[in-house]
């Protein structure tokens, strides 16, 4: 009874102080393991959930400057290693883990969060293929969202360099730890946002690049923010992140991925050399096509020409056609008379004579009048056709050979056809000179030795003779 009356007398916060003193003095810093459950996030910034395990369960509270900084983002079933203090609560006499930083607890761990992200996301459809959009063939401005110090920039910007040169912007961001994804979706957001035409070019792709590192150092790229905001970008994007065995979420989200930062480069541009050799080629192959086209046009007109008469024998036949329709009109009119003439005759056998006689004096009036209207006819027919001979026979004129011998040249005609060149001239051939006015035989004189090569000819006519053009 007297140890009890010396016991002293405390209020319920005297002793609910006294076990928080204690409580943080035994466990002022532990490291717990433990699955996450029953997290929220507090509209002032603090984080409130459970670890618990297979037997037991402890609540955690994790303050908002301490939340911010965070290498791994919480969420219900994530396994995870909580470093803290121990502290209690003394409103509900509970007791609780006060966190200061949190990883994730193995590989498996983080995988599994992975992957639970990477569906998500997927069934979004922010890895469909029909989003996939093609590069462009040569970017005239390529944005390039990586560190500035790293290796990286150097062997992107090299390797452009090497295969061809491109106007490049650097957007300057962290690559891993607290912030590193927040500013690579603000880095992939602040391009896109660049208006065309303006002061700084907008580009034609975006290369987001890290080098290689752990899971972890990549982690940055798995973030939500990043993923949204590669499958978002209206400029076709790159996503050249770790090596080539290195997998994060952003190639999924990402037009193309490439396994290094050097390859990207080699995928945003072509190698300059290789063009330049496919022009020259293209250009050859035009220009053969071109040469032989206008051969064969050249073969096909000549060949046409020799088909063609000469203008004066075209002119010579129309004009024996005219003579002889016009010849031939008096006397068609004078027998068409003739014979109505008899029909008259007969048909007016049985009239007496002073009506026979007054019939016969209309009839000829009749006659004369006809006749007279067919010669008028027959006069402005043949007028009409001379004026279109006249018309065919000075446009015959006018694209004849004969007006360029007019101006001075000649044409010098072998025993079958016209020469085109010295080598069809043998020596001793009889030739036929052709100018303007008449031809003169000639004999070809000389051996057959190569004709010397002609002076370089004005651009312009001769002083003494007229251009063909």
């Amino acid at each position: 009874m007297t140890a009890l009356s010396n016991l002293p007398e405390l209020t319920v916060s005297e002793l609910s102080h006294q076990l928080k003193r204690t409580v943080e003095d035994a466990f002022s810093l532990v490291k717990v393991r433990g699955e996450i459950t029953g997290f929220k996030r507090a509209a002032s910034g603090h984080l409130y959930l459970a670890l618990k395990d297979d037997d037991a369960l402890i609540d955690a509270v994790c303050w908002k400057g301490t939340a911010m900084r965070l290498q791994a983002k919480p969420q219900d079933g994530l396994e995870v290693v909580c470093t803290g203090k121990l502290t209690t609560y003394p409103g509900r006499s509970k007791y609780q883990l006060v966190i200061d930083s949190m990883e994730l607890a193995g590989l498996g761990a983080l995988m599994a969060m992975l992957e639970q992200r990477r569906q998500k996301l997927m069934a979004e459809g922010l890895f469909a293929a029909e989003r996939k959009r093609p590069l462009p063939f040569l970017p005239r401005v390529i944005g390039v969202v990586t560190s500035p110090t790293g290796a990286v920039i150097r062997d992107i910007l090299h390797r452009l360099r090497d295969r061809f040169p491109r106007h490049v912007l650097v957007w300057p961001v962290l690559v891993q730890g607290e912030g590193a994804a927040e500013q690579v979706a603000a880095a992939i957001a602040g391009f896109n946002a660049i208006a065309p035409g303006g002061t700084v070019p907008r580009p034609d792709l975006l290369i987001v690049a890290r080098g290689g590192g752990s899971l972890e150092d990549l982690m940055a790229f798995n973030e939500e923010v990043v993923v949204r905001a590669a499958a978002a970008s209206a400029i076709p994007l790159i996503s050249a992140v770790g090596h080539e065995t290195d997998t994060t979420l952003i190639d999924f989200a990402a037009d193309r991925r490439a396994p290094t930062p050097t390859a990207a480069a080699e995928m945003a541009v072509p190698v300059r050399l290789d063009l330049a050799e496919r022009l020259d080629a293209l250009g050859g192959r035009l220009d053969r096509a071109a040469l032989r086209l206008a051969g064969e046009r050249r073969e096909k007109v000549a060949s046409l020409a020799r088909g063609l008469r000469g203008p004066r024998e075209l002119l010579m036949l129309a004009r024996q056609r005219t003579d002889e329709l016009t010849d031939r009109l008096p006397r068609a009119l004078q027998a068409l008379v003739t014979e109505r003439q008899g029909r008259l005759a007969r048909a007016t056998g049985g009239l007496r004579p002073q009506v026979l006689a007054r019939e016969l004096t209309v009839l000829g009036e009749r006659l004369a009048a006809q006749w007279g209207r067919a010669d008028r006819a027959a006069r402005q027919h043949l007028a009409r056709h001379r004026d279109d001979l006249a018309g065919r026979a000075r446009l015959l004129e006018s694209l004849s050979y004969r007006g360029v011998l007019a101006r001075g040249y000649a044409v010098v005609h072998g025993p079958d056809q016209a020469l085109t060149s010295a080598g069809a001239a043998t020596p001793g051939m009889a030739v036929s000179i052709e100018f303007h006015d008449g031809r003169r035989e000639a004999v070809i004189a000389g051996s057959a030795a190569a004709a010397p090569a002609r002076r370089p000819r004005k651009s312009g006519p001769p002083d003494d003779q007229g251009s063909l053009l």
